[in-house]
């Protein structure tokens, strides 16, 4: 590449959602030229408004970048051969299948291709499985073009680290990794990022920062079906696997701390296992421990499924024909994130089950469950003096939790949300803990 080219200053990000728009308003702030692209024609339209969609982008703060330049277009409007680098943060799902889809990020790098001129620099973000960036993604972008990566233009992969409901996490404090096709890919890569990050770590490929992204997000999923699996097996043996990991928790090394539920979602979190473990298959490579921590998290909400029929059981109550007031839709607490929620796998059991099912939260205003059955949510007061049951996915903080666990007339507490509440005996049935507090 020519090192005696313009400093690099103007960006296009292509997908504006938990991770895009973030980055565009840090890029602006940065005082980069930036302008966002999104297939969304509503997402579009709303960014322009000044309206963000995400809690970690405060409207004001978007608006203060739409001041200083920035600018969010649909993908037939942007001008890709004026910009110098090209970030693409689209989603990275998986299929029925739990094979990996590659096609939101192949769908954008043929956009890229659209644009690509020599002196470009191209990074990927969205998570993924090694291989992919200087594989398949590589091979869209030169297809048909002549341009050839770390001769023509730049390829890089910088993962995000972007934790929803946490505006720190996508902030200057979160170290960037960042892993190029050549050395002078890195270090561009890591140039731009340097703007917007206090520490940028430069690594040997893009296959190595590919592989770190999916450990920092497997870790997370083989602790959590650790602490699930051990919640089962209190269950059976009458203890409280909630004070055994708050007793746990006291040693000050060795230990780190993670807590039982009914089940993962969110972005990463319940996806990139697969891509793991599907990634290892290619190499002649079984990765069973893998693939089985992600198995118990995917079964955890059936589990919930059958502690709300032993729950109503012991009431001498059938699931079939129950109303059940599901609290909590979100992904995780205080956030309207509802991607790959376990909510929609617990909603969709009741159903299956013949239980009329309702739900509350107060930062989802629709939810569409497994089975594609969309509701939108109930109010609490107007829940709890309806469900027979009630059951507590997602312990958000604006929840009235008095009202809950003094009205409701038995509650399944899978998140221990009913900590610090004591609730009349055979009321409460805690997911790890059995009967009451």
């Amino acid at each position: 590449m020519n090192q005696d080219q313009a400093p690099d200053r103007r960006v296009a990000i292509i997908g504006l959602g938990y991770v895009g728009l973030p980055l565009a308003v840090a890029f602006t702030e940065a005082g980069l030229a930036v302008t966002g692209i999104d297939a969304n024609p509503a997402r579009v339209s709303e960014l322009n408004g000044g309206t963000s969609p995400i809690d970690d982008v405060p409207d004001e703060r978007l608006r203060a970048a739409l001041s200083a330049g920035f600018r969010a277009v649909a993908p037939a409007e942007a001008h890709l051969g004026d910009v110098d680098g090209l970030f693409v943060c689209v989603p990275t799902p998986v299929t029925s299948t739990k094979d990996p889809d590659l096609g939101p990020v192949l769908a954008a790098g043929e956009l890229v291709r659209s644009g690509l001129r020599p002196g470009h620099l191209v990074v990927l973000q969205s998570t993924t499985f090694p291989g992919t960036t200087s594989g398949p993604f590589r091979a869209v972008l030169e297809r048909e073009t002549g341009l050839v990566a770390g001769r023509d233009f730049d390829l890089a992969f910088a993962p995000e680290r972007v934790n929803p409901g946490d505006p720190s996490s996508s902030g200057s404090g979160v170290p960037r990794l960042v892993g190029g096709t050549t050395p002078t890919a890195t270090a561009r890569a890591a140039a731009f990022f340097r703007r917007v990050n206090d520490r940028v770590v430069e690594l040997s490929s893009p296959e190595a920062a590919e592989m770190a992204k999916l450990l920092e997000n497997v870790f997370r999923n083989v602790n959590i079906a650790f602490v699930n699996q051990l919640a089962l097996l209190c269950e059976r043996m009458g203890l409280d696997v909630w004070e055994v990991i708050d007793a746990a928790a006291t040693k000050p090394f060795g230990f780190m701390r993670f807590t039982p539920g009914p089940g993962v979602g969110g972005h990463c979190i319940p996806v990139d296992p697969y891509y793991l473990a599907w990634r290892a298959r290619e190499f002649d490579f079984t990765d069973r421990f893998i693939e089985l921590a992600a198995d118990i998290n995917l079964h955890m909400p059936r589990h919930v499924v059958d502690l709300a029929a032993t729950a109503l059981n012991e009431h001498e109550r059938a699931l079939k024909g129950a109303k059940v007031g599901v609290i909590g839709v979100a992904f995780k607490p205080n956030v309207g994130d509802a991607r790959e929620s376990p909510a929609a796998h617990v909603l969709a059991g009741l159903r299956s089950r013949g239980a009329d099912v309702r739900f509350h939260d107060p930062h989802v205003a629709r939810f569409r469950d497994a089975d594609g059955v969309t509701s939108e949510s109930t109010p609490l007061d107007a829940l709890l003096d309806w469900a027979d049951l009630v059951v507590v996915v997602t312990a958000h903080a604006a929840i009235d939790w008095d009202a809950v666990f003094e009205r409701a007339p038995i509650v399944v507490d899978t998140v221990d949300a009913s900590r610090g509440h004591r609730v009349a005996e055979r009321r409460l049935l805690r997911l790890g803990a059995g009967w009451g507090r």
